[in-house]
């Protein structure tokens, strides 16, 4: 067995432990008919309340939650999902987690370039699109896109990340308003995507980095929630066309594994008109007052016919 396996078995271990005890510790007594308790020291359930529960040694659990290395059987985990209550996604990264067969990692495919009709589809919508990887790396996006997230797409390749862009931005110029709500959904599909790639030292670098620049990543990853990508509604501001509510959808795109095209649809008339504006040309280059002072090296870009 080569190093890197037996690193990816034990990262995926320690990651299994830290993903059941948080869902064990939002899980209250009451939630499952037991009496509170007058000295309980433990957050949500005990550990043997949960063995007894999903009827598995007390013991055995024991281990599997400190990160030993033994085997669960898809029986056990599928008892053990039921009663922490785990949701569709929840329960599929527990499996991979754990590593039970048919839920093997899917390969990445980090150097696999998009095709030239990925570019033609973008430029051809008239409402913000880009394509992102499992980890949020910016691969391609049209000028509507650009015109309301100048940060990432502006930045320099290495840096092109909607997750980094969004937990970095300054609030004043940052593009989002409902800044939350985003963020606890984009760090959830990060974490469902990290265990296919738990050995990988690129995505372990990249999450370092952000628990260090920022706090507010850091506690939302801590948490272990986990999600897939789906419909949500996000408010966004542009300096001139002012605020755009729009439903974002995602769609895969099979020429990179993992990677997915999502396209913002404006959810009202008002914000219609002003996506509207943007793809007529107007003012796509306009950036809120504070930006030459928080990008001083970064170029407004010009205008071609």
């Amino acid at each position: 067995m080569s190093v890197s396996t037996i690193n990816g078995t034990a990262d995926r271990r320690t990651e299994l432990a830290a993903f059941l005890r948080t869902r064990r510790e939002r899980i209250s007594p009451e939630d499952v008919g037991l009496p509170p308790g007058t000295r309980r020291r433990t957050a949500g359930l005990r550990r043997e309340e949960l063995a007894q529960l999903a009827g598995v040694g007390v013991t055995w659990y024991t281990w599997l939650e400190q990160g030993r290395p033994i085997n669960a059987s898809v029986q056990v985990l599928d008892a053990i999902a039921r009663t922490l209550r785990l949701d569709t996604t929840e329960r599929a990264h527990l499996f991979r987690l754990a590593d039970v067969p048919g839920t093997a990692a899917v390969p990445g495919c980090d150097d696999c370039p998009l095709p030239d009709e990925i570019q033609q589809i973008l430029d051809a919508l008239p409402i913000p699109a880009c394509v992102v990887t499992e980890r949020f790396d910016l691969l391609a996006w049209n000028a509507v896109y650009a015109a309301i997230f100048p940060a990432v797409t502006s930045a320099p390749t290495a840096e092109r990340n909607t997750l980094l862009s969004v937990f970095t931005s300054f609030p004043c110029c940052a593009p989002y308003d409902n800044h939350e709500a985003s963020c606890a959904t984009m760090v959830g599909q990060l974490r469902a995507a990290y265990s296919k790639h738990l050995s990988d030292p690129a995505w372990t670098h990249f999450i370092r980095r952000l628990e260090a620049e920022s706090p507010a990543f850091a506690e939302s990853w801590a948490a272990h929630d986990v999600a897939q990508p789906t419909g949500m509604v996000k408010n966004l501001r542009h300096p001139s066309v002012g605020r755009i509510t729009v439903t974002s959808s995602s769609f895969a795109v099979n020429a990179v594994p993992g990677a997915r095209m999502t396209v913002y649809t404006p959810a009202d008339d008002q914000s219609k008109k002003a996506l509207a504006r943007l793809a007529a040309g107007e003012e796509l280059t306009a950036r809120f007052p504070c930006w030459s002072a928080h990008h001083p090296e970064r170029k407004v870009p010009a205008l071609t016919a």
